[in-house]
């Protein structure tokens, strides 16, 4: 039996929240000092739990149990968004730390055992996901190194800086790893809204981004005629309540949709718009919608720029596919059994937000389940969590692990 210390876990989230603690938030980019003084730290903790710890060659901190052969790899990222939570990503990883401790305390065989990664880089400070990619195969060393932040820092001057290069480079192990298993803040309001304690995901969504340019010529606002204006940025607003349209008329239910980037140049409300970016954003678990969607995108903007009798010129470019992600029922229904045996109904739910565990959902067994987000909020320092649904998920993610375990056992 996997006995879950409530106490041990909350004081370890809230040691682990001092590392770029920024008021009620935490800053904590990937590979920024405050960042690798979290993975020193985690080490340190995965080896005094009995882990064999160690920092790959990217920054992932991976922890395994010594002589297992089969084991439940739990995992998340602790790296955050500026200015961000406490628990976004966080919370997973200790819950797998506190699991695989537990586990490692009440171990009854050297045979099996979980294992704990915390993935570099999954707010995309350099690229987005970048250490569970990694894990699985679809980024070499190489090909990482020539990420850049916003700064115009190389991964590669990163790693070189904060000295973890040249190590090798954590990887999935078909043979060792019988699933994967991402806990996490719900960073929504369904589980509140529902009065659910646990969401099981069902699928993550996919989503899509499009870059539209519109290109005009500046001109004096006072000056120009209307009808003589190559004017970019009327013509992206013209598109911009298009494209909604054709998204209402095609979405399902849990469709989601975002216009938040936009630029006009040289933006000024006494000149013309010479250029007119804006990117578009879209999620579904439906990959099929998902490029309908797209296309609709392209054609609106197409349709837009046509408005204009060419004195407006258009560039689209789909900069972001990610392709929707489904979770594994069977394990799924473990979790429901663990959430039960606590006396817990759970809610079966998609996620809109991208996750590592979607990467590793194309290479093994993969699940996630949710803990409610007060408010729904996330991203943002007001992020927070109820102290018993923390303590909560963790007594049901160690459920689960025991029936996978278990399970695998009977199998082999």
């Amino acid at each position: 039996m996997i006995s879950i210390d409530g106490d041990r876990l909350l004081a370890d989230l809230r040691k682990l929240s001092e590392f770029g603690r920024v008021e009620n938030g935490v800053h904590r980019l990937s590979l920024t000092d405050e960042d690798v003084a979290a993975r020193k730290w985690l080490v340190e903790r995965m080896t005094e739990a009995g882990l064999e710890a160690r920092i790959d060659g990217l920054g992932s901190v991976y922890g395994t149990t010594p002589g297992a052969k089969r084991t439940v790899l739990i995992g998340s990222h602790t790296d955050t968004v500026p200015k961000g939570g406490w628990l976004d990503g966080a919370m997973g990883v200790m819950y797998g730390l506190e699991v695989a401790r537990a586990f490692i305390e009440s171990r009854d065989t050297a045979d099996t055992g979980v294992d704990v990664i915390s993935f570099v880089d999954e707010e995309g400070h350099f690229h987005g996901t970048t250490g569970s990619l990694a894990f699985c195969g679809e980024f070499d060393l190489e090909t990482v190194k020539a990420f850049t932040n916003t700064d115009g820092v190389s991964y590669a001057q990163a790693l070189e800086r904060v000295g973890f290069g040249g190590t090798p480079l954590a990887l999935l192990d078909r043979g060792r790893h019988i699933a994967f298993m991402e806990a996490h803040i719900e960073q929504g309001p369904v589980l509140e809204q529902a009065r659910k304690r646990i969401g099981i995901v069902t699928g993550i969504a996919g989503m899509r981004r499009t870059a539209v340019t519109f290109g005009g010529q500046a001109d004096h606002a006072g000056t120009i005629p209307m009808a003589m204006r190559r004017d970019a940025a009327a013509a992206m607003i013209n598109f911009l309540h298009d494209v909604r349209g054709r998204f209402e008329a095609m979405a399902a239910d849990n469709t989601v949709w975002n216009f938040g980037y936009y630029r006009i140049e040289p933006g000024a409300p006494n000149q013309v718009a010479a250029k007119a970016e804006v990117t578009v954003e879209f999620r579904d678990l439906d990959k099929d919608l998902l490029d309908r969607m797209a296309d609709a995108v392209e054609a609106a903007a197409a349709d837009a720029a046509a408005a204009t009798n060419g004195k407006v010129s258009l560039e689209t470019e789909r900069v972001v596919v990610i392709h929707p992600a489904d979770m594994v029922p069977e394990i799924g229904r473990d979790i429901e059994a663990a959430s039960r045996a606590l006396d817990v109904e759970p809610l079966w739910m998609q996620s809109g937000a991208a996750h590592d565990a979607m990467h590793l959902a194309r290479r093994m067994p993969t699940a996630m389940l949710f803990v409610p987000s007060k408010g729904g909020r996330s991203h943002d320092p007001a992020e927070d969590t109820s102290e018993a649904d923390i303590v909560l998920g963790a007594q049901v993610l160690a459920g689960t692990v025991e029936r996978l375990l278990a399970r695998d056992a009977g199998s082999s």
